[in-house]
């Protein structure tokens, strides 16, 4: 299978850099052609995500540099960009590298399952567009399938490697039910943005953004439904907070013991858990020594993360070895469709030679001749013309002295005795 990808990804380049290498889905309707045309490609799929851009292709001429140069013109940048930061897979390296990105084994996060419907939209848009052909079919095949046997028979997604999700999954063993609490996040930047996507999709509905810039986090309110305050408030809220994390740039503790305390008393020490994300820290480490307080700081989380981290890794060896047998099976399924094809071509080929003198034969009954001298001849005549070819290679290869054709004759055909090994 004449496949090649040329790529680029989070270990080749900068985010700086694959931006600009990316593709939308509205791109793909136009891109997707034009590369098949000017990159003499015979079939062609485009993956692309923040992470990653690939070029998944089948082409005789292997040489990525026609495809790179295609890449440098369309996105309007300077070839030497690209080419210090692509890398090439051919053959059975690209079908095992396919199969690895779809098992979220090439991730930036060991593992992540977002990336399987990513490539299932590369290839469904390669058929939307009709560049896509048998070979990437059954690639694509295979792929969902190994990719649904590693999560099936392996571990390697079922353990948290982010601390946003590492936090709420320790806020959900601490509460029974995360739909019934409310949230605190104290300050309004990335981090805050993804811990509440993750809290989102916990179920948590009641969510409160405090910053000292309000504005900022009016903001991100607006982007996720959810109430904006400023941080002189965040005393009053925090007597009716379950979940409170804090990730802001401040130089000083938002959050002290006696604040903590006083709340706790309002709330008849109902519990809350509480995750410290800032470097200098956001609440007081003190807090974490008061009776219904649950404290855990960024070390905390990383220690966690680096077991679950650990077990994801041992969980992707095996992994691996179950993409290691498909992609041997996969070889082997593309190799008998040669051997399929060469089938259909010897039976056509005897089929004729039959069709021929069977109507010769019915031709001289029709004549009145002796029905039994007629049948011995077309069994003759069929024997004679299917040997025939056979027999002027064989004595051709055993003139050439080639030991191995008569060997595979043997074999073919099973000439050998049964008593000969």
């Amino acid at each position: 299978m004449e496949l090649l990808i040329v790529g680029i990804n989070h270990r080749t380049a900068p985010i700086s850099l694959r931006e600009k290498v990316a593709f939308t889905p509205d791109q793909l309707s136009h891109a997707l052609p034009d590369l098949i045309a000017h990159g003499d490609l015979r079939e062609l799929a485009i993956l692309s995500t923040c992470n990653r851009t690939e070029i998944i292709c089948t082409a005789s001429n292997q040489d990525p540099t026609r495809i790179i140069e295609w890449m440098a013109n369309y996105h309007h940048l300077p070839i030497q960009d690209l080419q210090q930061s692509m890398y090439t897979r051919k053959g059975e390296a690209a079908i095992k590298h396919t199969m690895q990105v779809a098992s979220g084994l090439d991730s930036m996060v060991l593992g992540e399952p977002q990336i399987l419907g990513q490539v299932k939209d590369s290839f469904t848009y390669a058929q939307l567009y009709k560049t896509m052909g048998p070979d990437l079919n059954r690639l694509s095949q295979a792929t969902y399938r190994v990719a649904k046997s590693v999560r099936t028979n392996t571990a390697i997604g079922k353990t948290t490697v982010s601390i946003a999700s590492t936090a709420v999954i320790l806020a959900s063993q601490l509460f029974t039910d995360l739909s019934t609490c409310s949230a605190l996040l104290i300050g309004a930047g990335d981090t805050i943005g993804l811990c509440i996507r993750h809290l989102r999709n916990a179920g948590v509905e009641d969510i409160v953004i405090a910053n000292r810039t309000l504005e900022n986090a009016e903001t991100l309110a607006r982007e996720f439904n959810a109430h904006a305050t400023d941080l002189s408030a965040v005393p009053i809220h925090l007597v009716n907070t379950d979940i409170v994390f804090a990730a802001t740039a401040s130089q000083l503790p938002i959050l002290g013991k006696g604040t903590v305390e006083r709340a706790l008393k309002q709330r008849k020490h109902k519990p809350i858990f509480m995750v410290d994300l800032a470097v200098p820290r956001d609440i007081e480490p003190e807090v974490g020594n008061l009776r219904d307080i649950y404290l855990y700081s960024v070390d905390d989380l990383e220690q966690i993360i680096d077991q679950n981290r650990s077990h994801r890794e041992e969980e992707a060896v095996k992994a691996n070895s179950i993409i290691s047998e498909s992609v041997t099976q996969f070889l082997a399924d593309h190799r008998s469709l040669g051997a399929q094809d060469t089938l259909v071509r010897f039976r056509e080929k005897n089929e004729n030679l039959k069709k021929l003198e069977l109507k010769r034969a019915l031709q001289k009954l029709e004549n009145g001749e002796d029905p039994e001298q007629i049948i011995r001849s077309l069994a003759n005549q069929l024997t004679n013309k299917i040997i025939h070819t056979p027999s002027v290679q064989l004595k051709q290869a055993g003139k050439e002295g080639r030991d191995e054709f008569l060997d595979a004759i043997e074999d073919l055909f099973q000439l050998r005795d049964k008593d000969t090994p």
